[in-house]
């Protein structure tokens, strides 16, 4: 039972970690390696000497994916609260980013708790289900039902993507904080994602 935890806890760290990492690279100059390991070692140690709680790599890793994928999804909910053509898109998105910024406000603690800094490890990674600054730019760059489309094929990667991860966590991580903060991301992916369908037109499936 043992071995199967620690094997399924190391399939997340290498999802997390290396997979989710898929910035372009040349023979020149190739992707740096995500820190996200390295970083989460380092914290475990600090937080051990100094007689607080060691962060797990498993937890750290999602921890550390998630905080910076729901800070690029509510800068990305904002546009969309003031750009969606749709009224009933730009309100979904206004009601989408109140809690997306919820989760910041729990999972920056938790980045406390472990010892972790609240900065964003994975940045200059291409990790799928997060808005980057290209797709912000985009964003801005269009208007009307073509912005609509844009947010809602982006917001719905971030959804479904946020939601796999945490479900991960929930099955592979140790921290009993950490796995009810995925828990509960999981069952609001959900129901996130069946309102993101009941909206009109490129929303959804509604017209």
């Amino acid at each position: 039972m043992k071995a199967a935890r620690s094997t399924a806890a190391l399939s997340l760290l290498l999802f997390l970690l290396l997979a989710g990492c898929d910035a372009p690279a040349d023979a020149k100059h190739p992707a740096p390696p995500a820190p996200s390991v390295a970083a989460a070692a380092s914290a475990a140690a600090s937080a051990a000497a100094g007689g607080g709680t060691p962060a797990d790599p498993t937890d750290a890793a999602w921890a550390q994916l998630m905080t910076p994928m729901n800070e690029q999804a509510v800068a990305l909910l904002s546009l969309a609260g003031q750009r969606a053509a749709d009224p009933r898109t730009r309100g979904w998105a206004v009601r989408l980013r109140t809690a997306q910024n919820g989760e910041l406000a729990r999972l920056r603690p938790l980045l406390a708790r472990m010892g972790l800094p609240d900065t964003n490890v994975h940045e200059g990674h291409d990790m799928p289900g997060m808005v980057t600054e290209h797709d912000l730019e985009q964003a801005r760059a269009v208007e009307g039902r073509a912005f609509d489309r844009l947010f809602t094929a982006l917001i719905r990667d971030h959804l479904r993507q946020s939601a796999q991860v945490s479900r991960s966590e929930t099955e592979s991580g140790t921290r009993p904080d950490a796995k009810r903060l995925a828990t509960a991301l999981v069952s609001a992916r959900k129901a996130e994602l069946t309102e993101l369908d009941r909206l009109p037109g490129p929303s959804g499936v509604a017209g």
